[in-house]
């Protein structure tokens, strides 16, 4: 693992049009309007600890898909890998939840100028000289059949060129289905490139076809278990576990095992939530400044799970916060005015 590299991120950037406070979507004429993405929420999160980072994909030659670039780049993200055709951007609709109402996302990003761009757009050796890791996730690849295909040649390519590949399965059923995809199989290609997987048992059972009988511990072994044995290159999985009392008031913990061993950490209580979009995004930052940072195991699952925690109390797909931001949270003094 080269800790000293740049850090690449490739998939879509969206603008997120979420209706105000717990209302209901265009309940009143009014929407609060974010830049987000998977990807580029990861990438976000790791500038802002520290880490040349890069952001690949494929914008409108609009004022939309500038604004969304000039956003990474406000954060340090070096944007020059981006691409600008003709197209539309791609969007979503957030319906916040409340008490016991489920939020709600509704996807517009068919036909958008990076689900339509050709798969071999970006040249993946220029692009990944000098860098040392690669981030992708399956939502990315169920854009559309020609992202899905851009998404495995990226892959592919970073790992002949020996980085360290991170995938995050993300698994969006609606995405899939709007063009019959093929998702397992799509997402077993992406995983066999990976040597860490962002995923929990539910996602290995969808990749690998099989079903994993027992209490919940056993089930997470048997399932790690399973995924180490079919993709002899992964050597980690993270993910966290989330107990929900309402919309608003959840437990989050954290889990990763790796070939040796497996660790945890205890729930942390999230409450009252202002916006967990995106929360799996700094989770997987977190992750990956320990692993860049050389730390241990625990305290790099530690560290994960209080920045994804962290992303629960700030409004918008990313969090934009530095390691001592982080810390702070994980202390005892954490809630204090720091003055």
């Amino acid at each position: 693992m080269r800790t000293d590299a740049a850090f690449v991120a490739f998939g879509e950037l969206l603008l997120r049009f979420g209706a105000p406070g717990s209302e209901l979507l265009l309940q009143t004429p009014r929407l609060d309007v974010w830049i987000g993405g998977a990807e580029a929420n990861v990438a976000i999160a790791l500038s802002c600890l520290g880490h040349d980072t890069r952001m690949l994909g494929v914008l409108p030659d609009n004022a939309l898909g500038r604004a969304a670039r000039d956003e990474l780049r406000r954060h340090g993200v070096d944007v020059s890998g981006l691409v600008f055709r003709q197209g539309r951007m791609g969007l979503y609709f957030l319906t916040p939840g409340a008490i016991r109402r489920a939020p709600e996302v509704l996807y517009d990003r068919a036909g958008s100028a990076f689900a339509a761009a050709p798969a071999d757009l970006i040249d993946w050796d220029v692009r990944f000289e000098g860098a040392g890791w690669f981030h992708i996730s399956g939502i990315t690849a169920a854009v559309g059949p020609t992202a899905a295909e851009a998404a495995v040649r990226a892959a592919e390519a970073a790992k002949a060129k020996g980085l360290t590949v991170s995938f995050d399965c993300n698994y969006r059923a609606k995405l899939w289905e709007a063009w019959n995809g093929d998702g397992p199989a799509i997402l077993r290609r992406l995983l066999g490139c990976a040597d860490v997987l962002f995923g929990d048992q539910r996602d290995i059972a969808l990749i690998l076809g099989q079903r994993f009988e027992g209490d919940v511990e056993t089930v997470r072994a048997n399932a790690a278990r399973a995924v180490f044995d079919t993709f002899p290159g992964l050597q980690r999985m993270a993910f966290t576990h989330r107990v929900q009392h309402s919309v608003d008031h959840h437990d989050l913990s954290g889990h990763l095992f790796s070939r040796e061993g497996a660790w945890r950490t205890p729930p942390i209580p999230l409450f009252p939530i202002v916006d967990r979009i995106g929360g799996g995004d700094a989770f997987a930052a977190g992750v990956i400044h320990g692993f860049l940072r050389d730390w241990d195991n625990q305290r790099t699952l530690d560290f994960g799970v209080a920045a994804g925690g962290l992303k629960h109390a700030i409004p918008g797909d990313f969090a934009p916060v530095g390691e001592a931001d982080i810390l702070a949270a994980l202390s005892s003094e954490g809630l204090d005015v720091r003055r």
